[in-house]
């Protein structure tokens, strides 16, 4: 599937500036889950969009690669990280570039829903080393907030009828769709936790998916939407932080 529907400035920047950096929380749930102790040494992060996920992965991982297929995503992440310790360039997931010395851990967050699975684990398996492990994750916003029923309401009956989601493949992968040189070890849910001030929570809301469709098919203006949020969120944030809960998930696969 090449979707570029990210491939925008506004999305660029908007991921790098107003994108909570959650991706440190799942690296702390798989250092749990597979019980790791040390780090990696030759690690890619497919889809990397602004680099967020890129830099946590380079929390367990002595060499990072982050790809995109997005040239201004891959723009923003140059701009952004020190090119000694970080290597980034455009290629869509199914295309990863062999490196010199095998992947010994890959992740790819968010990015299965927008790829063609079998193209897509075809080349995982000739850039993965033996026993390299991938780690498919993702985190969305979900209609719950910490005690603060009138978000719910909010999301259901203003947010998701005026910014339907766009479609997207979302087939859980499961150990009968894997080639025989991959096996699924685990695959959790879990949730993440994230505090937000009114400002900072719009500005994330308007790099949602959702919204993005909105704003390049010319549906709404950007000022049209932040307005409508902020007239809206106002009363439910009532001035002070609320707590965002985010579903996720982490999928754990062998290569063989």
């Amino acid at each position: 599937m090449n979707n570029k529907s990210f491939d925008d400035k506004r999305i660029a920047h908007g991921y790098a500036s107003d994108r909570p950096w959650l991706h440190k929380s799942v690296i702390e749930r798989l250092k749990s889950d597979l019980n790791i102790t040390k780090s990696f040494h030759n690690g890619l992060d497919v889809g990397c969009g602004a680099g967020l996920s890129t830099k946590a992965l380079k929390l367990i991982c002595d060499s990072v690669t982050g790809t995109d297929i997005s040239g201004e995503m891959i723009q923003v992440c140059s701009d952004t990280y020190d090119a000694s310790e970080f290597t980034f360039y455009a290629a869509k997931a199914e295309e990863s570039l062999l490196p010199e010395m095998p992947y010994d851990i890959v992740t790819a967050a968010g990015v299965i829903n927008w790829v063609d699975k079998d193209a897509f684990l075809k080349n995982m398996s000739l850039v993965m080393g033996k026993n390299a492990i991938l780690i498919i994750y993702d985190f969305w916003i979900s209609d719950k907030m910490l005690q603060n029923d009138a978000y719910t309401e909010w999301f259901h009956n203003l947010y998701l009828t005026n910014f339907p989601k766009p479609p997207r493949n979302e087939e859980v992968w499961r150990q009968s769709d894997m080639p025989e040189e991959f096996i699924v070890k685990n695959q959790v849910t879990y949730q993440i936790k994230h505090e937000f001030a009114l400002d900072s929570f719009i500005r994330f809301m308007m790099t949602q998916s959702n919204v993005n469709a909105q704003i390049q098919n010319h549906q709404k203006s950007e000022s049209e939407i932040y307005d409508l949020m902020k007239q809206t969120l106002s009363p439910i944030f009532h001035g002070i932080n609320q707590t965002l809960i985010f579903d996720a998930y982490s999928w754990y696969i062998e290569r063989l």
